[in-house]
Order: structure tokens, then sequence, then C-alpha cells
């Protein structure tokens, strides 16, 4: 070595002695030292190498002020959090708020939010990272990752030789974390773990790696130190190759393990898998209800061309009265079909549709409709068919009998769980009581009662009335 190789060496070392005694004079204890910070394949070394000293120029520029709340690393704004609150402390309480469910169903909630938590904060933190260093091809951004992995103290990362980092569907990473943060506070609490906990680490070196090579990837602990495990040793691939390499894994070491494959944004994609089958559901019954109207339409249609060809009074007026009886079914299954609920029926509406039908149908212009029904209540379907032709034979009764001179008033409450449909007409006939029991009309109001579970009130003064008294309540909407 010559003279000017040896000053050069010393001005170096000076340099180094100056930093680290402005560090100590600040009070903040950062020491980055010259050991490694990554354990990769010899072939690819180098690459690992100038990423070290890449990384490790980045976060020379600490600064750290607790008065205005602020860490700073090359002018970009960091937090610090304490490890067990992201591990066994995580866990306790997760399980604490699931105490209602199975303890896998617990964790598994727990590991699920852990891993989409780091999955997209590793995805965030190597686009940052490769703008910022300008790093272009796939292998140079992994690079930086597990470095600024050791630097950011979630692990020390060992990638294995039989690694094959590829930016296609045959990427196969295997690797170590020894000093894995998450095993590290589950080893240190002295509480041994049942299942794989290095969450995080999977899911932010995952994200990394996904963002590095532009193909979705995961990552899934096989072995685990906070288990009883030599290492926490890690498979990364993409979703639909994971368990091809899991089993040749298992096959490998001559024991059998069912791996718990986390999914980025698993849940998402099922909310959305649910939500896609609760719409297809939705227009299969808009469809079907549609149909059924239709259909229902079409019955009316026949039944009246049959009626004019009978030319018979009494059969017409039958056939007209059993129309009414179907319309008010089809008005039931047009209201679910235009609306988005499918299973409750909206009294008030419904009440004033069945009355314009019926007030069209026997053109009675001057009887008007009031109503005394909660704006929101709602009848579901088993119960409303029944209910629409009770409201059917009711009102027809009362636009057909009650008014002699064309004018009156028909009025439908609900209230205290009992809906009441009455008039202001004439009234029923003195002799109503005892025909009672000959009337088909009638007769189909008490059957329709004891269908819906109601106790029926029959009152004759000041009109006509029929309160339905409900054993069990009804609900709204």
């Amino acid at each position: 070595m010559n003279v000017n190789q040896s000053i050069e060496n010393l001005k170096k070392r000076i340099k180094e002695l100056e930093k680290e005694n402005l560090i100590l004079k600040n009070k903040t204890e950062v020491f980055y030292t010259n050991k490694p910070t990554v354990k990769v394949p010899k072939k690819i070394k180098p690459l690992f190498d100038k990423a070290s000293l890449t990384v490790k120029k980045h976060f020379e520029s600490f600064k750290a002020n607790p008065s205005l709340a602020k860490i700073e690393v090359n002018g970009q704004r960091y937090i610090l959090m304490r490890a067990e609150s992201l591990a066994n402390d995580f866990f306790k309480n997760i399980i604490k708020l699931y105490a209602d469910r199975p303890l896998p169903e617990a964790v598994k909630i727990g590991r699920n939010l852990l891993f989409d938590m780091a999955h997209l904060i590793g995805i965030q933190d190597a686009k940052n990272f490769h703008d910022k260093m300008k790093l272009k091809d796939p292998i140079s951004k992994l690079s930086a990752g597990p470095v600024h992995f050791a630097y950011m103290g979630w692990a020390f990362v060992d990638i294995l030789k039989e690694s094959k980092p590829s930016p296609d569907n045959n990427f196969f990473l295997k690797y170590n974390h020894p000093s894995s943060f998450e095993a590290d506070s589950w080893i240190k609490s002295k509480e041994k773990a049942n299942f794989p906990v290095c969450t995080m680490n999977a899911g932010y070196s995952s994200g990394w790696c996904e963002e590095s090579f532009g193909i979705n990837l995961t990552a899934v602990e096989i072995t685990c130190r906070a288990k009883g495990d030599k290492n926490c040793t890690f498979i990364m691939a993409p979703p639909n190759k994971i368990n091809e390499y899991l089993e040749k894994e298992s096959i490998k070491y001559k024991r059998i393990r069912k791996y718990d494959v986390p999914l980025f944004f698993e849940r998402k994609k099922i909310e959305e898998k649910l939500n896609n089958a609760v719409k297809e559901k939705e227009t299969l019954l808009k469809e079907v209800h549609h149909r059924v109207k239709n259909n229902l339409q079409i019955i009316t249609s026949l039944l009246r061309l049959h009626a004019e060809q009978e030319n018979n009074i009494h059969f017409s007026e039958l056939v007209a009265e059993s129309q009414n009886r179907i319309i008010s079914m089809s008005l039931i299954h047009e209201m679910l079909y235009a609306t988005s609920n499918f299973s409750d029926i909206n009294l008030s509406k419904y009440s004033t549709s069945i009355f314009n039908q019926l007030k069209s149908t026997y053109n009675k212009s001057l009887i008007k409709l009031k109503l005394s029904i909660p704006k929101d209540f709602s009848f579901e379907i088993d119960k409303m068919i029944p209910i629409g032709l009770i409201l059917n034979e009711i009102i027809s009764n009362s636009f057909k009998y009650a008014f002699p001179k064309n004018k009156g008033e028909i009025s439908i409450s609900f209230k205290n769980n009992s809906l009441t449909i009455s008039d202001n007409g004439q009234g029923l006939p003195e002799n109503f009581i005892k025909n009672e029991k000959e009337s088909f009309g009638i007769q189909l109001i008490h059957l329709l009662a004891d269908q819906i579970d109601a106790k029926l009130i029959i009152n004759k003064t000041k009109g006509s009335s029929f309160t339905f008294v409900f054993k069990n309540s009804s609900k709204e909407s």
C-alpha cells in the first residue's frame, strides 16, 4: 500500500469517526455497521451488495425530533411502533374480540388483517423506493427490498439457493428471516404459538416483490421459531402455483402439513363474489316476479274471454270477482319487481294501488280513500298475499254495496297490531250475521284471517268495519 492510499484511508476513517461523534453528541443512538444486512446466493450477491450501499446511504440521513413528533429518513417521515403491538399482543386482542368464534377462525381473521396491511405497505414502500433510487429492472428492485427490510427492523433476510426469482408464473423464492420481529416478540414473551406468527413479514416481503416483478405473489411461512422450529422459513410464489411448492415441501421433509395460504385482500374478493351472487339472485328474483305477474295477467285475460263467450251476467260477475282476486296478487309481484326489497311489501303503497285498481273497475270516481298507516310499515310477502285478498274482498264489497249514491269514504288503518278496513256507507244488511256463512266472500275472509293468524272483529255500526287483530307482530322496514 503506498503513502497516498494510506492517507486516503485515514481521511475516510476520520470522516466516519466524525459522523459517529456527531451522532453521540446529539444523543441519537443510530449506528450503521459494515456487517451484511442480507444473505443471498453467490450468483446474485453483487446486485445485493450494491443495494446495501444504496439503502445504507438512504438511512444515514436519520433525524429524530420528538418536540415535533417527527422521525425523518432522507426527507421522508417515518414512524416507530412497538413490535409486540403488531405481534403477540395483537393476537391476544383479536382472540378476545372474536371470543364468540372458534380459535382458528379468530386467528385467521387476525392473520388476514395483518397480511393485507403489510402487503399493501410493502407495495407502496417498493414503489416509493424504486422511484427515489431510480431502480428499473426486477432483480435490482428486489435487491433493495431485503436490505430496506433490515434497516426498518422487520427482519434479516437469507435468500436460499433454490430460489428462482423470475418475472413470470415460475417465480419462486425460498428464504429465512432469522430475526423476524414477530417471532422475537413471541419468544420474548415466553409464549409458544401454535401457528406461524410472521404474518406481516410474509405480507410485506410478498408486497415488495409483487411490485418489483409486476406479478401477483403471496408468501407462506412454513416453519416458525415462535412454534419451536429452527428457522422462520418462507416460500413465495404466484397464488396459483404456491400449493404446488408447498406439496413438494411436505414430500421433501416427509411431513404432511396444512398451510394457510394468505391472499391479498382475500376478504374483499370474497365480498365481491358474494355481492355478484346477490345481484344475480336479485335479477333472477325480479325476473321471477315479472313472469308471475305476466302469467297472472294472462289468466285474467283468459277468464274475461271465457266470460264473454258464455254471455251470462251472473257468470260474468263471478269471473270479474275472480279477476280482481288475481289482480290483487299480481299487484304484489309488480311491486316486488319494481323494488330492491324482495321480501316485504309496503302496506300503504299496496293499499293505495289496490284501491285505485278497484275504483277503476267499479267506476266509483267519487269514493275517496283515507289511509292511517305508518309510512314505512310493511308485511312479508307470505302474509301480504292473503292480506291483499282480504283488502280486495272488503273494498270490492264496499264499492258494490256501501255507496248507492256513489259518494263516500273507505278507510284503511293499522295501529296497535290491528288492521282495520272500514267505510262510511249504508252499512251491512240486517241479516248479515245470519247469512254470513253462506257468502263465499265472507267465508274467504274468515279463511284468510286464520291463515295470517289474526282474530276477525266485524262492526256494523256507522257503515261497516272489519278489524284483524294479529297475534304475531309484523315489522316496519
